[in-house]
């Protein structure tokens, strides 16, 4: 009951936020494509990366791409490479990656078929014993996210990335400062997942892709 009162305020938290905000920084796509070519090396010229331990950005909602990179830059978000890569990056420099990789086409994962019917279990509905809520619940049906609560596309992004992210929550891994609540829900669902149900879901995940 706790965690589902939590993604119920992370929910309507995410909406005042958005709310009050007004950003000055407008993103250009086209200028984006330009500044993107450093980026190509790990998240492919796309935002499709080749590499399943690198996430894929295309088509990630803008507002949490530039969020993420103005954690990478402050030191927030741990990550080595990720901090050098955005420590010169200006406020419009972020905006306009952000805007482009947003604009582009994620390309369609496959999930293990093996692992489906208990990551479409955990993902759709969650585990009410072990107080798992379902990830559809912030995350959408078909994986498409949420981009005024920031919380992020995950239909067919690469199995192997999300599970090391899911992993990181459950071990306590957060970001940002006090009011991260996105990160605090994070942890508090992954902390009773399992192995498994990480594997499994993340396998799901890698499937999913909306229809058209």
């Amino acid at each position: 009951m706790k965690t589902m009162i939590l993604v119920l305020s992370a929910v309507l938290f995410g909406m005042a936020v958005q709310a009050e905000e007004n950003p000055l920084v407008k993103g250009d796509a086209a200028a984006g494509k330009a500044k993107a070519a450093t980026c190509a090396a790990c998240h492919g010229a796309d935002g499709n990366s080749s590499n399943p331990m690198w996430p894929k950005l295309a088509e990630q909602h803008a507002l949490y791409l530039e969020r993420q990179l103005k954690l990478f830059k402050q030191g927030l978000r741990p990550a080595t490479t990720m901090a050098g890569m955005a420590a010169p990056l200006s406020e419009q420099d972020m905006a306009d990656l952000a805007a482009y990789f947003e604009s582009q086409k994620r390309k369609p994962g496959m999930a293990d078929e093996a692992l489906v019917e208990l990551g479409r279990r955990v993902y759709h509905g969650g585990n009410l014993k072990t107080h798992v809520p379902a990830c559809a619940a912030c995350h959408g049906p078909v994986g498409e996210g949420n981009p005024l609560s920031k919380y992020p596309s995950l239909a067919s992004q690469h199995a192997t990335y999300v599970e090391e992210r899911l992993k990181a929550f459950r071990a306590g891994e957060t970001w940002g400062d006090a009011d991260d609540v996105n990160g605090k829900i994070m942890a508090d669902v992954a902390k009773n997942m399992t192995d498994e149900e990480i594997k499994a879901v993340s396998s799901y995940i890698q499937g999913l892709y909306p229809n058209e």
